[in-house]
Protein backbone atom coordinates (compact mmCIF):
# COMPACT_ATOMS: atom_id res chain seq x y z
CA UNK A 1 0.00 0.00 0.00
CA UNK A 2 1.53 3.21 -0.95
CA UNK A 3 1.89 6.07 1.44
CA UNK A 4 -0.85 9.45 0.49
CA UNK A 5 1.51 12.15 -0.27
CA UNK A 6 0.79 15.45 1.36
CA UNK A 7 1.05 18.34 -1.28
CA UNK A 8 0.16 21.87 0.10
CA UNK A 9 -3.24 23.01 -0.96
CA UNK A 10 -4.66 19.49 1.12
CA UNK A 11 -2.58 19.78 3.94
CA UNK A 12 -1.59 22.86 5.97
CA UNK A 13 -0.28 22.70 9.03
CA UNK A 14 -0.30 23.91 12.70
CA UNK A 15 2.83 25.87 13.40
CA UNK A 16 5.47 24.84 15.76
CA UNK A 17 8.05 27.99 17.25
CA UNK A 18 11.78 26.52 17.80
CA UNK A 19 11.33 25.47 21.09
CA UNK A 20 7.76 22.77 20.30
CA UNK A 21 5.61 25.50 21.23
CA UNK A 22 2.10 25.41 19.75
CA UNK A 23 1.47 28.58 17.10
CA UNK A 24 -1.00 29.29 14.50
CA UNK A 25 -3.45 26.74 12.68
CA UNK A 26 -3.98 27.59 9.15
CA UNK A 27 -7.50 26.53 8.10
CA UNK A 28 -7.74 23.64 10.43
CA UNK A 29 -10.64 21.50 9.04
CA UNK A 30 -12.81 19.50 10.54
CA UNK A 31 -12.34 15.65 10.00
CA UNK A 32 -12.82 14.26 6.88
CA UNK A 33 -14.79 11.24 6.38
CA UNK A 34 -12.04 8.93 6.18
CA UNK A 35 -9.66 8.21 9.47
CA UNK A 36 -6.19 8.78 8.18
CA UNK A 37 -3.63 7.40 10.94
CA UNK A 38 -0.18 8.70 11.07
CA UNK A 39 3.09 7.07 11.11
CA UNK A 40 6.08 8.81 11.77
CA UNK A 41 8.86 6.94 9.76
CA UNK A 42 9.45 3.89 7.64
CA UNK A 43 10.71 1.44 10.07
CA UNK A 44 10.40 -2.28 11.38
CA UNK A 45 9.61 -0.82 14.89
CA UNK A 46 5.75 -0.15 13.62
CA UNK A 47 5.51 -3.29 12.08
CA UNK A 48 2.08 -4.01 14.47
CA UNK A 49 0.67 -1.00 12.49
CA UNK A 50 1.71 -2.40 8.84
CA UNK A 51 0.19 -5.95 9.73
CA UNK A 52 -3.31 -4.58 10.77
CA UNK A 53 -2.91 -2.39 7.55
CA UNK A 54 -1.98 -5.16 5.56
CA UNK A 55 -4.25 -7.45 6.98
CA UNK A 56 -7.34 -5.70 7.25
CA UNK A 57 -7.35 -5.36 11.22
CA UNK A 58 -8.82 -2.27 11.51
CA UNK A 59 -12.24 -3.77 9.58
CA UNK A 60 -15.25 -1.92 8.12
CA UNK A 61 -15.72 0.29 11.03
CA UNK A 62 -13.54 3.02 10.24
CA UNK A 63 -12.11 4.23 6.42
CA UNK A 64 -8.19 4.27 8.18
CA UNK A 65 -6.09 5.26 5.47
CA UNK A 66 -2.04 5.13 6.16
CA UNK A 67 -0.07 8.37 5.88
CA UNK A 68 3.71 8.59 6.53
CA UNK A 69 4.05 12.08 8.37
CA UNK A 70 8.38 11.72 8.06
CA UNK A 71 8.77 12.85 11.62
CA UNK A 72 6.97 12.76 15.20
CA UNK A 73 6.80 16.45 14.89
CA UNK A 74 5.53 16.66 11.75
CA UNK A 75 2.55 14.29 12.79
CA UNK A 76 2.10 16.16 15.75
CA UNK A 77 1.14 19.24 14.11
CA UNK A 78 -0.75 17.16 11.49
CA UNK A 79 -3.18 15.75 14.40
CA UNK A 80 -3.82 18.98 16.28
CA UNK A 81 -4.62 20.92 12.96
CA UNK A 82 -7.10 17.66 12.54
CA UNK A 83 -5.89 16.44 9.10
CA UNK A 84 -4.74 13.38 10.78
CA UNK A 85 -7.30 11.01 13.26
CA UNK A 86 -4.08 9.42 14.74
CA UNK A 87 -0.62 9.55 15.22
CA UNK A 88 2.05 7.52 16.16
CA UNK A 89 5.86 8.85 17.26
CA UNK A 90 7.55 8.64 20.28
CA UNK A 91 5.28 9.06 23.73
CA UNK A 92 6.70 12.36 24.66
CA UNK A 93 5.29 14.06 21.68
CA UNK A 94 1.79 13.35 22.85
CA UNK A 95 2.45 14.84 26.36
CA UNK A 96 4.50 17.67 24.34
CA UNK A 97 0.98 18.45 22.56
CA UNK A 98 -1.04 18.38 25.75
CA UNK A 99 1.13 20.81 27.15
CA UNK A 100 1.33 23.26 24.27
CA UNK A 101 -2.63 23.29 24.64
CA UNK A 102 -3.88 20.35 22.15
CA UNK A 103 -5.07 17.63 25.03
CA UNK A 104 -3.81 14.73 23.33
CA UNK A 105 -3.91 11.18 24.96
CA UNK A 106 -1.62 7.73 24.95
CA UNK A 107 -4.34 4.80 23.86
CA UNK A 108 -1.77 2.33 22.77
CA UNK A 109 2.13 1.56 23.09
CA UNK A 110 4.14 -0.67 21.01
CA UNK A 111 6.62 -1.29 23.10
CA UNK A 112 8.35 -1.12 26.93
CA UNK A 113 11.43 -0.04 26.25
CA UNK A 114 11.81 3.23 23.50
CA UNK A 115 12.90 1.78 20.62
CA UNK A 116 15.11 4.65 19.10
CA UNK A 117 17.11 4.91 22.33
CA UNK A 118 19.93 2.81 20.72
CA UNK A 119 23.16 4.74 19.69
CA UNK A 120 25.00 3.80 16.53
CA UNK A 121 28.49 5.52 15.98
CA UNK A 122 30.76 5.62 13.03
CA UNK A 123 33.05 2.47 13.19
CA UNK A 124 36.42 4.84 12.66
CA UNK A 125 35.44 6.82 15.67
CA UNK A 126 34.65 3.76 17.97
CA UNK A 127 37.77 2.07 16.95
CA UNK A 128 39.46 5.01 18.03
CA UNK A 129 38.47 4.83 21.72
CA UNK A 130 35.03 6.67 21.91
CA UNK A 131 33.29 3.02 23.14
CA UNK A 132 30.93 3.92 25.84
CA UNK A 133 28.66 6.43 26.39
CA UNK A 134 30.75 8.04 29.00
CA UNK A 135 33.20 8.67 26.06
CA UNK A 136 31.05 10.82 24.11
CA UNK A 137 31.64 14.42 25.77
CA UNK A 138 32.97 16.85 23.07
CA UNK A 139 31.23 14.34 20.01
CA UNK A 140 28.20 15.24 18.06
CA UNK A 141 25.12 12.96 18.48
CA UNK A 142 22.27 12.95 15.93
CA UNK A 143 18.63 13.25 16.46
CA UNK A 144 15.56 13.61 13.87
CA UNK A 145 14.53 16.94 14.83
CA UNK A 146 14.33 19.45 18.31
CA UNK A 147 12.12 18.58 20.81
CA UNK A 148 11.41 14.82 19.13
CA UNK A 149 11.66 11.84 21.11
CA UNK A 150 14.75 11.38 19.53
CA UNK A 151 16.39 14.55 20.85
CA UNK A 152 14.65 13.97 24.36
CA UNK A 153 16.78 10.51 24.36
CA UNK A 154 19.69 11.95 23.57
CA UNK A 155 19.76 14.75 26.13
CA UNK A 156 18.65 12.22 28.54
CA UNK A 157 21.03 9.75 27.98
CA UNK A 158 24.03 12.31 27.91
CA UNK A 159 23.05 13.29 31.38
CA UNK A 160 22.83 9.98 32.74
CA UNK A 161 26.85 9.54 31.15
CA UNK A 162 27.63 12.40 33.43
CA UNK A 163 27.40 14.76 30.02
CA UNK A 164 25.06 17.32 30.42
CA UNK A 165 25.67 19.94 27.90
CA UNK A 166 28.59 18.48 26.83
CA UNK A 167 27.61 16.63 23.38
CA UNK A 168 26.55 18.72 20.48
CA UNK A 169 22.91 17.31 19.61
CA UNK A 170 22.57 17.67 15.99
CA UNK A 171 18.99 17.66 14.14
CA UNK A 172 19.33 16.29 10.49
CA UNK A 173 15.99 15.10 9.47
CA UNK A 174 14.59 11.71 8.80
CA UNK A 175 16.52 8.08 9.73
CA UNK A 176 18.13 8.24 6.48
CA UNK A 177 19.99 11.39 6.80
CA UNK A 178 20.57 10.41 10.08
CA UNK A 179 22.72 6.99 8.62
CA UNK A 180 24.02 9.11 5.82
CA UNK A 181 25.54 11.40 8.58
CA UNK A 182 27.06 9.04 10.50
CA UNK A 183 28.57 6.92 7.50
CA UNK A 184 29.73 9.97 6.00
CA UNK A 185 31.37 11.23 9.82
CA UNK A 186 29.30 14.19 9.62
CA UNK A 187 27.88 13.15 12.73
CA UNK A 188 30.13 10.72 15.20
CA UNK A 189 26.90 8.94 16.18
CA UNK A 190 23.06 9.00 15.87
CA UNK A 191 19.91 7.59 17.50
CA UNK A 192 19.08 4.85 15.87
CA UNK A 193 16.55 1.73 15.68
CA UNK A 194 17.53 -1.62 15.04
CA UNK A 195 16.99 -1.64 11.42
CA UNK A 196 19.69 1.63 11.23
CA UNK A 197 21.95 -0.33 13.77
CA UNK A 198 21.82 -3.70 11.59
CA UNK A 199 22.00 -1.57 8.23
CA UNK A 200 25.09 -0.13 9.98
CA UNK A 201 26.71 -3.44 10.85
CA UNK A 202 26.09 -4.95 7.37
CA UNK A 203 27.88 -2.11 5.56
CA UNK A 204 30.86 -1.85 7.78
CA UNK A 205 30.91 1.83 8.86
CA UNK A 206 28.38 1.49 12.06
CA UNK A 207 28.47 -0.20 15.33
CA UNK A 208 26.31 0.13 18.12
CA UNK A 209 27.39 1.71 20.94
CA UNK A 210 24.00 1.38 23.14
CA UNK A 211 21.41 -1.16 22.17
CA UNK A 212 17.62 -1.11 24.11
CA UNK A 213 18.06 -5.14 24.15
CA UNK A 214 20.67 -5.07 26.93
CA UNK A 215 18.69 -5.57 29.70
CA UNK A 216 21.51 -4.19 32.37
CA UNK A 217 22.64 -1.61 29.93
CA UNK A 218 18.81 -0.52 29.79
CA UNK A 219 17.84 -1.06 33.35
CA UNK A 220 21.22 0.98 34.10
CA UNK A 221 20.29 4.23 32.36
CA UNK A 222 16.44 3.61 32.47
CA UNK A 223 15.63 2.55 35.37
CA UNK A 224 12.47 0.21 33.94
CA UNK A 225 10.19 0.21 31.00
CA UNK A 226 8.92 3.38 29.42
CA UNK A 227 6.75 2.91 26.51
CA UNK A 228 8.37 4.26 23.43
CA UNK A 229 6.50 4.30 19.88
CA UNK A 230 2.95 4.58 21.03
CA UNK A 231 -0.56 5.99 19.59
CA UNK A 232 -2.32 8.74 20.37
CA UNK A 233 -5.23 10.98 19.12
CA UNK A 234 -6.93 14.13 20.84
CA UNK A 235 -9.04 14.57 23.58
CA UNK A 236 -11.61 15.53 21.45
CA UNK A 237 -11.55 12.96 19.03
CA UNK A 238 -11.85 10.46 22.18
CA UNK A 239 -15.15 12.11 22.56
CA UNK A 240 -16.48 12.88 18.69
CA UNK A 241 -15.28 9.63 16.91
CA UNK A 242 -14.66 7.05 19.53
CA UNK A 243 -15.87 3.88 17.10
CA UNK A 244 -12.68 5.05 14.97
CA UNK A 245 -10.49 5.09 18.00
CA UNK A 246 -11.28 1.58 18.77
CA UNK A 247 -11.67 0.18 15.35
CA UNK A 248 -7.63 1.37 14.90
CA UNK A 249 -6.84 0.47 18.77
CA UNK A 250 -8.47 -2.57 18.20
CA UNK A 251 -6.61 -3.25 14.70
CA UNK A 252 -3.18 -2.71 16.48
CA UNK A 253 -3.72 -4.84 19.23
CA UNK A 254 -5.03 -7.36 16.60
CA UNK A 255 -1.48 -6.88 14.80
CA UNK A 256 0.65 -7.21 17.72
CA UNK A 257 -0.40 -10.79 18.69
CA UNK A 258 -0.19 -12.10 14.64
CA UNK A 259 3.32 -10.62 15.91
CA UNK A 260 3.41 -13.06 18.40
CA UNK A 261 1.83 -15.82 17.01
CA UNK A 262 3.73 -16.21 13.92
CA UNK A 263 7.95 -16.56 12.95
CA UNK A 264 9.57 -13.26 11.93
CA UNK A 265 10.20 -14.46 8.30
CA UNK A 266 6.38 -14.85 7.91
CA UNK A 267 5.58 -11.53 9.21
CA UNK A 268 8.64 -9.49 7.38
CA UNK A 269 7.14 -11.25 4.41
CA UNK A 270 3.47 -10.18 4.75
CA UNK A 271 4.32 -6.47 4.83
CA UNK A 272 8.45 -5.73 3.30
CA UNK A 273 6.64 -5.37 -0.22
CA UNK A 274 4.53 -2.52 0.31
CA UNK A 275 5.50 -1.21 3.57
CA UNK A 276 9.24 -1.31 4.32
CA UNK A 277 10.68 -0.97 0.68
CA UNK A 278 14.34 -0.16 1.11
CA UNK A 279 15.36 -2.38 3.64
CA UNK A 280 16.94 -6.48 2.99
CA UNK A 281 14.92 -8.92 3.88
CA UNK A 282 17.11 -10.49 6.40
CA UNK A 283 17.48 -6.67 7.83
CA UNK A 284 13.52 -6.95 8.74
CA UNK A 285 13.28 -10.20 9.84
CA UNK A 286 16.33 -9.56 12.21
CA UNK A 287 14.36 -6.38 13.82
CA UNK A 288 11.78 -8.44 14.26
CA UNK A 289 12.82 -11.06 15.99
CA UNK A 290 15.01 -8.34 18.46
CA UNK A 291 11.92 -6.37 18.78
CA UNK A 292 9.76 -9.26 19.93
CA UNK A 293 12.13 -8.68 22.88
CA UNK A 294 10.81 -5.66 23.57
CA UNK A 295 7.26 -4.95 22.36
CA UNK A 296 4.44 -5.19 24.80
CA UNK A 297 2.55 -8.29 24.47
CA UNK A 298 -0.33 -6.96 26.34
CA UNK A 299 0.27 -2.69 24.87
CA UNK A 300 -0.54 -1.17 27.72
CA UNK A 301 0.40 2.17 29.36
CA UNK A 302 0.54 1.91 33.10
CA UNK A 303 0.79 4.33 35.92
CA UNK A 304 4.48 3.75 36.94
CA UNK A 305 5.74 3.65 33.18
CA UNK A 306 3.85 6.58 32.32
CA UNK A 307 5.60 8.01 35.06
CA UNK A 308 8.85 7.31 34.06
CA UNK A 309 8.18 8.87 30.79
CA UNK A 310 7.34 11.84 33.00
CA UNK A 311 10.53 11.95 34.73
CA UNK A 312 12.78 11.57 31.84
CA UNK A 313 11.09 14.18 30.25
CA UNK A 314 10.63 16.78 33.74
CA UNK A 315 13.21 19.85 33.45
CA UNK A 316 14.26 18.57 30.33
CA UNK A 317 11.62 18.87 27.82
CA UNK A 318 9.09 20.62 30.20
CA UNK A 319 9.89 22.42 33.46
CA UNK A 320 9.03 20.15 36.54
CA UNK A 321 5.45 22.29 37.41
CA UNK A 322 4.45 22.16 33.77
CA UNK A 323 4.93 17.89 33.78
CA UNK A 324 3.28 17.78 37.21
CA UNK A 325 0.13 18.74 35.24
CA UNK A 326 0.55 16.33 32.93
CA UNK A 327 -1.21 13.74 34.75
CA UNK A 328 -1.73 9.87 33.76
CA UNK A 329 -5.22 10.30 34.24
CA UNK A 330 -5.36 13.32 31.21
CA UNK A 331 -2.85 11.96 29.13
CA UNK A 332 -3.47 8.45 29.18
CA UNK A 333 -6.75 6.17 28.44
CA UNK A 334 -6.58 2.13 28.45
CA UNK A 335 -10.19 1.40 28.16
CA UNK A 336 -9.60 1.34 23.99
CA UNK A 337 -7.15 -1.25 24.85
CA UNK A 338 -8.70 -3.67 27.10
CA UNK A 339 -12.03 -3.18 25.15
CA UNK A 340 -9.95 -4.86 22.25
CA UNK A 341 -7.95 -7.53 24.80
CA UNK A 342 -12.07 -8.48 26.19
CA UNK A 343 -10.46 -6.55 29.69
CA UNK A 344 -13.35 -4.08 29.86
Amino acid sequence: MPDHAFSPDRRQFLGLSIGGALTTVLAAPAYAASFDYGIASIDPIYTAAYVALKKGFFGNSASINYVNTQSGPRGKQLLAAKQIGCSTSGSNDSVALSLAGKQSVLVYTFDVRVPFANIMINKEVYDSGINSLEKLGGRSVGITAPQSATWLMAVYMAERAGLKDKVNIRPLGDFATMMGAVKTKSVDACMATYAMLEKGKEEGWGVPLFEIVDAAAWEKVFGGPVPGATAYVLADTIAERPDDVQALVSGLCKGTDFIFANSSEDVADLILADYLTGFSKASVVSAISTFKKVWSKDNMIMPETYARLASIMSDRQYPAAEMATATYEKNVDMKFVRKARGLA
